[in-house]
């Protein structure tokens, strides 16, 4: 009998299935034990000490000690509870960072979005002065860095460089000459805006003013660029996400963010940025922080969100029937709990969107009541790269997402702030000064 060729294809495809070979290859990858997972990531980590994106501790020497830090002590912040309101401790000391194998930090020289800028401005100096003080406190553990060799330097001599980032545009006072300035006193990156649109670009969580980025806030990734200073796009919208990398010439960074894919948090990167980050060679900074992770935490909230509403509705003028009948919702519906796996999962989809060359961490520590189920605090880092071997990551591939792919982004920023060394500043003004009267 003369066979179809669809019949002999069938027929080779069958066989191929039954050898021994073929049985191999169609077989999954075997399981990581956690012994093996582990000591991938301890070796990882100890190649490549983690380079973390973002920590407020800066934030909560304000909020706490109102920066007099002549007596804080930073080794140990494990007994700071009664200096919160809430009673929280800090997430962050030198003790745990040795145990999370941080080798180098951004220290957010944060301050609250401001409509009165000169108070930001002031505000933003203050914050790098009390951070450099902390770090010349500390000379035992920590070292002050302005670029990648002095970073690297730093690691290799078993200290955590120390590198200051500004989050929120506001803190320039919509000044190029202030944004020189303050890349002069240390910062090396600035996040465009923070929770609220600058009077040039737009944020994720505000209503959009500029469609992105005015002609000044497309001039201030310019001069960024020229600086040298990283581009961090946590916190804006896509629109203006969009319109930076349409600008920039260097590489921009998310300091702390995740994927918008796994979680619809619009504090969070879309595939439409993802998608373009090879093309600039960018890293986002995966974030800890659970309300941006866990897209079943967020829903939980919005809906939370909304009965908090309908009580305060129904017993108006009557905020202790309102604190009871909220406790009654809550225990009756608990917050969904947030998890390791919950960060890895941005860190996969990141991976598969734009590719394991454009990840890296940023914990926000410090800057959220706390992190995941095993990722409290600044301890935890080597548990989540012990997860992510357990995912297949390689030893090499742990190592850029700890801290090789920041690097080489600050390398490439300084690279194009060489390259253009020559060209005058840019000398744009947001409004025009008025013309004088005759």
């Amino acid at each position: 009998m003369q066979l179809s060729a669809p019949s002999r294809l069938a027929i080779i495809a069958a066989l191929m299935l039954a050898s021994p070979l073929a049985a191999q290859k169609a077989k999954a990858p075997p399981p990581i034990d956690d012994a093996t997972a582990t000591a991938t990531a301890n070796a990882a980590l100890e190649a490549a000490p983690v380079f973390d994106g973002h920590n407020d501790v800066p934030n909560q020497l304000r909020d706490r000690v109102a920066n007099q830090i002549n007596a804080f002590d930073f080794e140990d912040t494990s007994d700071t509870g009664p200096t919160n309101p809430d009673g929280r401790a800090m997430q962050t000391d030198l003790a745990r960072l040795r145990q999370g194998k941080v080798g180098a930090q951004f220290w957010s020289v944060y301050v609250p979005s401001n409509p009165d800028e000169p108070e930001a401005v002031q505000q933003v100096i203050e914050q790098i002065d009390v951070t450099k003080r902390l770090i010349a406190k500390n000379p035992q553990a920590l070292r002050y860095a302005v670029n990648a060799d002095q970073v690297e330097r730093a690691m290799a001599d078993g200290k955590v460089a120390s590198l200051l980032g500004m989050e929120g545009g506001h803190s320039i006072g919509s000044s190029l000459a202030v944004l020189r300035q303050l890349y002069a006193l240390g910062a090396r990156y600035m996040t465009l805006t923070h929770n609220s649109n600058t009077p040039w670009a737009d944020a994720a969580v505000d209503m959009p003013k500029f469609d992105g980025l005015s002609d000044f806030g497309k001039d201030v990734v310019r001069e960024m660029n020229r600086l040298g200073m990283l581009v961090d796009l946590s916190h804006v919208s896509e629109a203006t996400m969009m319109d930076a990398l349409d600008v920039a010439k260097a590489p921009v960074i998310f300091s702390h963010s995740g994927a918008r894919g796994v979680s619809g948090h619009p504090r969070n990167v879309p595939d439409s940025v993802l998608a373009r980050l090879p093309e600039n060679g960018g890293v986002v900074m995966v974030v800890a922080l659970p309300g941006f992770l866990n897209e079943e935490r967020r829903q939980w909230f919005a809906v939370r969100s909304g009965e908090e509403a309908r009580l305060k509705a129904l017993w108006q003028g009557q905020p202790a029937k309102v604190t009871e009948a909220l406790a009654a919702w809550d225990a009756a519906n608990p917050e969904p709990a947030t998890t390791i796996k919950h960060m890895a999962d941005h860190i996969d989809h990141i991976r598969k969107v734009a590719g394991v060359e454009h990840i890296g961490i940023g914990g926000d520590f410090d800057g959220m009541p706390s992190g995941p189920v095993g990722f409290e605090d600044v301890r935890g880092y080597p548990l989540l790269f012990a997860e992510l071997a357990k995912r297949g990551y390689s030893q090499a591939e742990l190592e850029m997402i700890a801290s090789r792919n920041i690097l080489r982004v600050m390398r490439a920023a300084e690279a194009y702030a060489a390259s253009v060394a020559e060209q005058p500043p840019i000398e744009t003004l947001i409004t025009p000064p008025a013309a004088k009267a005759e």
